[in-house]
């Protein structure tokens, strides 16, 4: 990126990850929310461009793209299926820590697998009792021999009981956050069970439950990083994570004002296009405003995270805060805009704003957000 436009690799990448949007996922996902589809196959799909493993090195089989690549796919992508893209999202983000923290054993074991999306993986870390205050978490890994064993469990798991591979936080130690470790668990090992589906307000193509262990014995080579990492590969990966789920919130925001604009030249009232009228112009002018604002911050934060800067970890919280709360306005007034029919399944607008709600909750609520954002700045 150039300090203000893409090159023209970034171009072609997002022009790649549109028209795959435009063919495989849009004309279908409205009936993936009404009908509670997970699509599987068009989420392996999207590993034949490289999309299982963006940001995962080429040494390691991925395509070692940069976090502001990353955020030019989710946002395109979430333009069809915020749910879809949001799930590719995670899928990424928890294979990356396999690759960037994992031993040469662990990454042997699983990315050969997880790349091409032979196998998806999930990432646990919400547990019922341990949401914001993630370091509280009790979900326990006691060594036995070769082996951990784990018993506990987790919330609001994306994937749960479809995906193949959970990237886990366990807990080996009672020293708060220094007592984490990440494991990673297999679906088909004994003890390993999931809740029924979560009946959600929206994410309907995106399968969420609970997970459960009961004495799971999880070899000790499955660990990433060493004993007492795991809170510290937990946060380095949720600056991505939080850096796509905002550019999910711009792909969504993005395709509520094209379709407000569109209908606004279309609907008539008082006998002219509502377009015309003074008061539907400035609330188009600010929602572009705004997008565009959340855009630009959010690929400032993405180039950032990529470069490793000091201030990475600030930035991916303004802009996950910023871009997440603006797409939510930017679909809420699309649907007042479209007025009745917006409310309509018959038109998207209402599936947006329900997938793009849980957005500013999911990789950290955005008052933890300004949490960090404010502890980086009273540092100073």
């Amino acid at each position: 990126m150039t300090q203000f436009s893409l090159t023209e690799d970034q171009l072609a990448i997002q022009e790649m990850a549109q028209k795959f949007t435009a063919d495989a996922i849009t004309p279908f996902a409205a009936e993936w929310d009404e009908k509670h589809i997970f699509p599987r196959d068009v989420i392996k799909q999207s590993a034949e461009l490289g999309f299982g493993g963006i940001y995962i090195s080429e040494e390691s089989g991925g395509i070692g793209l940069g976090r502001l690549e990353s955020a030019i796919i989710m946002e395109a992508m979430a333009y069809g299926c915020p749910a879809t893209s949001s799930f590719i999202s995670i899928h990424n983000m928890a294979s990356w820590m396999i690759d960037c923290f994992g031993s040469q054993v662990v990454k042997d074991k699983f990315l050969a697998d997880l790349i091409p999306m032979e196998k998806i993986s999930s990432y646990c870390l919400t547990e019922p009792g341990s949401g914001s205050d993630a370091a509280a978490l009790k979900t326990s890994a006691k060594r036995d021999g070769d082996d951990y064993i784990v018993n506990g469990g987790k919330q609001f798991i994306s994937g749960a009981g479809v995906n193949d591979v959970y990237v886990t936080m366990v807990r080996t130690s009672d020293d708060g956050a220094k007592g984490v470790t990440c494991l990673v668990i297999e679906k088909d090992m004994e003890g390993v069970s999931f809740g029924a589906p979560e009946r959600k307000l929206g994410w309907n193509a995106s399968p969420t439950a609970q997970v459960h262990f009961d004495n799971v014995r999880v070899p000790v080579e499955n660990r990433v990083g060493d004993e007492g990492e795991g809170f510290r590969i937990a946060m380095a990966g949720l600056d991505g994570g939080r850096l796509n789920i905002g550019a999910c919130s711009l792909g969504g925001a993005q395709r509520c004002l094209d379709e407000a604009i569109n209908y606004t030249k279309e609907r008539k009232q008082f006998g002219k296009a509502i377009s015309d009228f003074q008061n539907t112009q400035f609330m188009l002018a600010d929602m572009a405003t705004d997008l565009e604002a959340s855009r630009a911050l959010l690929y400032l934060a993405a180039a950032k995270v990529t470069e490793g800067a000091p201030d990475k970890t600030k930035f991916a919280a303004m802009a996950k805060r910023l871009a997440t709360d603006n797409g939510s306005k930017i679909v809420n007034d699309a649907l007042q805009l479209f007025g009745g029919y917006g409310y309509l399944q018959d038109y998207p607008i209402e599936r947006f704003w329900r997938d793009l709600r849980v957005h500013s909750i999911l990789e950290g609520t955005n008052q933890v957000m300004r949490m960090i954002i404010s502890r980086e700045l009273l540092r100073q």
